[in-house]
């Protein structure tokens, strides 16, 4: 994608257009076909002492190689490798949970409550024993 960059010699300003049809709109004084003979063929900026027009190419991709992105991350992956019969991810999940505060630990239950009942679906009270928790 190419974009039209407008630099105002006198006043020191910059203007960035779509396309030259855009500017020639804005600016009827600069005729469009004269500018776009002279950027099209000879691919150099037009320039007088008022202002200098130019196309430039608007960078849509990353200038890096993704590999190199890829190998520069901060973020490292995290992997485990165990056979599954000595994993004991029940035990690991068990000393997580009790590691947690009382109040992540309530947060996470009602989470898991919410995910398995329906919309406009209330718990049964009736089932459930209320214990009054402690921080």
């Amino acid at each position: 994608m190419r974009t039209v960059l407008i630099h105002w010699k006198k006043q020191n300003e910059t203007e960035i257009f779509s396309n030259l049809k855009y500017f020639c709109l804005s600016y009827p004084q600069y005729n469009y076909n004269t500018l776009n003979n002279y950027l099209s063929k000879e691919k150099i900026p037009y320039e007088n002492e008022t202002i200098r027009v130019e196309r430039k190419h608007v960078i849509t991709k990353p200038r890096l190689p993704v590999r190199e992105v890829i190998s520069k991350r901060s973020i490292v992956p995290v992997l485990r490798r165990v056979p599954l019969k000595e994993a004991q991810d029940d035990i690991r999940d068990w000393q997580y949970w009790l590691s947690q505060p009382v109040a992540k630990r309530a947060e996470a239950v009602t989470f898991l409550v919410a995910q398995m009942m329906r919309r406009g679906q209330r718990m049964n009270k009736k089932v459930v024993n209320k214990v009054k928790m402690r921080q």
